[in-house]
């Protein structure tokens, strides 16, 4: 006979109680500081009419995104963190994986997309208002968001489905897709197919598109006369470039490594980089040491 499970064990990030801690109070100043840093991109760039450009629109909607992504999971790690309550119920594991899953795809997405538009304002700056109007900006906003949810939802709907009969343990801070899938009792092997095939098209498309707009965007700052203006324009793109290979190489890492299957403590690293780290970074690089929004602040 099997016992359902109704609840799952998350490991979290620490063994120890001092080291909870720790990280409580680094985990808890990260948030605040990735809170705080958005609600700024967000206000100034609603209350300033100089930023009501296409360029700050994306922003803020990339803004926004962080805030609800950050949010699925943080505050219930600090809660474990400090309670030591390291148990999720079914229900809420469930809700937790496809907010996850979805809000970060659709967090790839939104970074493809202000790639984009940042190449269409620098290689292409007299075709730039005509071509990103109003109307295209929220088209590309609404196909984030859409395609987004029309590709995580089959797959995460399918592991919602599966039966699990425990084990319920799961060395992570948040509810992972490929740990499910292993504590399940029944054959997930199409289910890892699809995720695996859904996961291929987000990841390498999205960065592909990317490394493409920076790409002829620095052949384009290549051709700038002023050497200071070559200095400020590689000085730009180089901090949105480490950030966005920071992003992808923990998410290809962690995600489509050959024969990925999770669980380890290096599986928590990587995903503690590209879910909080660059989130907390993204801000402070994309939006808040811009001239025009400093100036804005002032």
């Amino acid at each position: 006979n099997h016992t359902r499970v109704v609840e799952f064990v998350l490991m979290g990030l620490a063994n120890s109680r001092h080291l909870e801690i720790i990280l409580f109070l680094f985990l808890l100043i990260a948030y605040l500081l990735i809170l705080l840093g958005n609600i700024t991109v967000i206000s100034i760039t609603l209350v300033n009419n100089f930023l009501h450009t296409p360029m700050y629109y994306f922003l803020r909607n990339f803004a926004l995104l962080e805030i609800i992504f950050t949010s699925t999971f943080i505050p219930s790690t600090l809660n474990s963190l400090l309670t030591e309550r390291k148990t999720i119920s079914l229900p809420a594991c469930f809700f937790q994986m496809l907010f996850f899953y979805y809000l970060g795809t659709c967090t790839l997405f939104h970074m493809a997309v202000m790639s984009l538009d940042r190449y269409v304002a620098i290689c292409h700056p007299l075709h730039y208002t005509t071509i990103m109007n109003s109307r295209f900006c929220l088209q590309l906003i609404l196909a984030c968001w859409a395609v987004s949810f029309l590709l995580m939802f089959p797959p995460t709907i399918m592991t919602v489905q599966l039966p699990f009969c425990g084990p319920n343990v799961m060395n992570h801070f948040y509810c992972d897709t490929s740990l499910l899938l292993q504590l399940s009792c029944t054959d997930t092997g199409f289910i890892e197919e699809l995720m695996f095939i859904t996961l291929i098209i987000v990841l390498p498309g999205t960065l592909i598109v990317t490394v493409f707009s920076y790409g002829c965007i620095i052949i384009t700052i290549f051709h700038i006369p002023s050497s200071a203006g070559r200095k400020k324009a590689f000085s730009t793109c180089s901090a949105h470039l480490v950030v966005v290979m920071v992003f992808y190489s923990t998410c290809i890492y962690r995600y489509i490594r050959p024969a990925q299957r999770g669980g380890q403590d290096s599986d928590k690293v990587l995903s503690f980089f590209f879910s909080v780290l660059t989130q907390m970074l993204n801000p402070y690089i994309y939006s808040l040491r811009n001239k025009q929004v400093k100036q804005a602040l002032k």
